[in-house]
């Protein structure tokens, strides 16, 4: 692996990380140069997807990526972790062979029978499948109960035979997956696909530490699980010939070649993040490069919560400097803010995060972008 020609401090490498937020472009342009966005369902106060989002897309409002997602070039699909990729990211996840499910070997003829209802329709809702067939339910990959269509739909989702057309209400339509019954009939070449899933990993979530690089290379087994061997072989490859390294405090990190870490501009301002945002995601590089340890809290017992239910980071500068913890009440943000120790509360501080939280009001539709003012400018460079 060729290392970084100069030393690299860990304040080197947190302003290499911040290129993740980049200037902010259209939505089509995000998705595409991110190639993945994690996705998950609780709103505290928005969506993972939307916070994400809101972070890297001009004027981007809660909510869009699914009230625009029947015109984007978007699919939701697993890589690492559910979530939205584009059409070509998606083309390196398929055909995806998953073995016999437990649904399949209680009930062989049901997948044939879901398989009918959706090819016949552009879009279908699971309410529709559901009594069409008129099934039972069984237990979900949660332990709570769903219906069985729904189930086979979600298999069907997973193994390429359908795609999610739009969302209604929060709850996912299906239909035919056309171009991906092509991409089984001619699939990309298995060095490309697992080539592409290390890089874009690497690109996503970089700087990371390589031990971080391999767990996620790990986790895309659930997106690629008959190819994971050969993921391992890539990331090897990957490591040793064409990413770049260097060793900080002990770890080391690696990143894209084609990254210029001696010419990024200088962050400034605030900005508040979500729990699953590339900038925070891998638990082990936050540690080390802002030294304090965040947690997500949401499935932890509300006595043993140090952060609170849905903790987001704050950054000032390239600096994660604290959490905040925001609701919606009456129509009006709340925000609870706490500060690492040994961090002061300075008037620059406390003007990036109102100018911040300005910014949170309207993308929460809480407030009209002319009552807050020229908020963009006050937080990172656009």
């Amino acid at each position: 692996m060729p290392d970084h020609p100069a030393p690299l401090t860990p304040a080197g490498l947190r302003a290499l990380a911040l290129r993740t937020l980049g200037p902010r472009t259209s939505l089509q342009s995000a998705l595409g140069r991110m190639g993945f966005v994690q996705a998950d369902p609780i709103r505290a106060p928005a969506r993972a997807q939307d916070l994400t989002l809101m972070q890297r897309v001009r004027g981007y409002r809660a909510g869009d990526l699914e009230r625009l997602y029947p015109t984007l070039d978007a699919e939701e699909d697993l890589l690492p972790n559910y979530g939205f990729v584009t059409r070509a990211v998606q083309a390196l996840l398929h055909p995806r062979e998953v073995g016999e499910s437990p649904l399949e070997r209680e009930q062989p003829e049901l997948l044939d029978a879901v398989r009918a209802v959706v090819s016949g329709r552009s879009d279908v809702h699971p309410r529709e499948v559901a009594a069409e067939l008129g099934r039972g339910r069984v237990v979900n990959a949660w332990g709570g109960q769903s219906a069985a269509t729904t189930r086979a739909l979600d298999l069907l989702h997973r193994r390429g035979e359908v795609r999610v057309t739009r969302r209604a209400g929060g709850v996912r339509l299906y239909g035919p997956a056309p171009h991906l019954a092509a991409l089984r009939a001619a699939p990309l070449p298995t060095p490309e696909r697992v080539r592409g899933t290390v890089h874009l990993l690497a690109a996503l979530y970089g700087p990371l530490p390589e031990a971080s690089l391999g767990y996620l290379v790990t986790l895309s087994r659930f997106g690629l699980p008959h190819l994971h061997g050969e993921l391992r072989a890539a990331l090897k490859t990957a490591v040793r010939e064409e990413l770049t390294g260097a060793r900080v405090d002990g770890l080391r990190y690696v990143w894209p070649a084609d990254w210029d870490a001696e010419a990024l501009p200088t962050p400034r301002g605030v900005r508040i993040v979500g729990p699953f945002d590339p900038l925070v995601w891998d638990r082990r590089r936050f540690a080390h490069l802002h030294g304090w340890t965040y947690r997500f809290e949401a499935y932890t017992p509300p006595p043993k919560r140090q952060f609170g239910y849905y903790a987001l980071p704050f950054f000032q500068a390239e600096r994660a400097v604290g959490w905040a913890n925001l609701r919606v009440e009456g129509g009006e943000l709340r925000a609870e803010v706490k500060l690492i120790p040994g961090v002061r509360e300075t008037a620059a501080l406390g003007r990036g995060l109102e100018a911040e939280l300005g910014r949170f009001r309207v993308f929460l539709g809480l407030e009209d972008p002319g009552q807050v003012g020229e908020i963009a400018t006050a937080s990172f460079p656009e």
